[in-house]
């Protein structure tokens, strides 16, 4: 991906505090329909272009999710698990305050890799600005991860996707890979639909049964032995044997670059739901939708929890996020999927030729 094209990035701020050896940039993509909105992330290896190509992907998710918010993205040169608490609040306070000259007008924050709502009370208070930054605690006006905005867009995306496929939720079949935040919302909310769940992946490995998996039970078990291959009623396998999995539905919501070209003959699903982001190169997508699978792209279905974000930004309530994932996400999975097919392309595709539409035409 080249880094500078017709739509940005607009700027590159990389800042530096020698007191508490604060390192790290923000990448602000595009700001046509909004401040840049994009999560903070804390690694030893993050990259300025690891940063931007992120931020182009918030450009295109705020854009299909039709939020004033444009694209962007930071990281802070840090490894979390080799420094003090009290250093990493340092630090997270020396990066707020570096970026004040633009947020929240041009930049606002968000949790992102080993950074989460503690941190984003260190952001807003060091920034000294509640708009900042979203993902904050509920005390401050946050809206919590564990609502399951994500998992909830998901969810609705692949009601729209099994709708246009003319399938019924209640005889379809689902495997799910990684089962965090989103993976678990997505199970949770299909088979309360009537789907029936035969396989689940995390770190650990899989658990599969093609007569269903219980989802409470499951739950209660990944709860209290941290792992889905501790659940009883199930053949365990790798986890990477999720692909290899007789289901009509597969969930991505984990690794990124799960599905590789040597995957794709030996996968039998009919519809992919991408909760992960980057779960395939665009080539292994085109393969997969030549060879007739039906693939809701990353920022079409994911995109609830931007989504959140936005409404913690203009002080909703849980009420509101919940209301505005499911209109925001199943409209816009149903214009991707419906030009697709018209137009006879992939919804890749046809998602792509609407976010730069819209973020050419700008604010309304």
């Amino acid at each position: 991906m080249e880094m500078y094209d017709e739509f940005g990035p607009e700027k590159i701020l990389e800042v530096y505090d020698p007191k508490t050896e604060m390192r790290g940039f923000v990448v602000i993509d595009n700001t046509r329909l909004g401040p840049g909105k994009g999560g903070i992330r804390m690694t030893s290896s993050v990259t300025k272009e690891e940063v931007f190509r992120l931020a182009r992907t918030m450009t295109w998710k705020c854009a299909m999710a039709e939020l004033p918010f444009g694209g962007a993205k930071s990281g802070i040169i840090a490894n979390s698990k080799k420094i003090t608490p009290e250093k990493k609040q340092a630090i997270v306070q020396a990066f707020s305050k570096a970026l004040k000259p633009v947020t929240p007008h041009q930049y606002v924050a968000a949790p992102d890799m080993n950074m989460a709502e503690q941190e984003m009370q260190w952001f807003a208070n060091a920034n000294n600005d509640m708009k900042s930054c979203t993902g904050k605690p509920k005390s401050m006006g946050g809206l919590p991860h564990e609502l399951g905005s994500t998992g909830f867009g998901v969810y609705h995306s692949t009601l729209v996707a099994l709708h246009h496929m003319n399938v019924k939720v209640g005889e379809a079949s689902f495997a799910v890979e990684g089962f965090g935040n989103v993976g678990w919302f997505v199970a949770k909310y299909l088979t309360q639909a009537g789907a029936k769940l035969v396989a689940v992946s995390d770190s650990k490995g899989l658990i599969y049964n093609a007569e269903g998996l219980d989802f409470e039970k499951l739950a209660q078990v990944k709860k209290q032995q941290r792992t889905v291959t501790k659940y009883e009623d199930g053949e365990v396998m790798e986890r990477n044997k999720i692909l290899d999995i007789q289901a009509d539905i597969l969930i991505t919501a984990a690794i990124p670059d799960l599905i590789k070209e040597n995957d794709i003959q030996r996968m039998k699903f009919k519809l992919i739901v991408q909760g992960s982001n980057i779960a395939m190169s665009y080539e292994v997508e085109k393969k997969l939708h030549e060879k007739g699978v039906l693939i809701v792209p990353d920022f079409v279905a994911n995109a609830g929890g931007v989504i959140s974000s936005y409404v913690e930004y203009i002080e909703g309530t849980s009420e509101t996020m919940f209301k505005m994932v499911e209109e925001r996400i199943v409209k816009n999975t149903k214009i991707v999927l419906d030009t697709a097919r018209d137009k006879q392309i992939m919804p890749r595709d046809a998602a792509m030729d609407i976010v730069m539409q819209r973020v050419k035409k700008g604010k309304k």
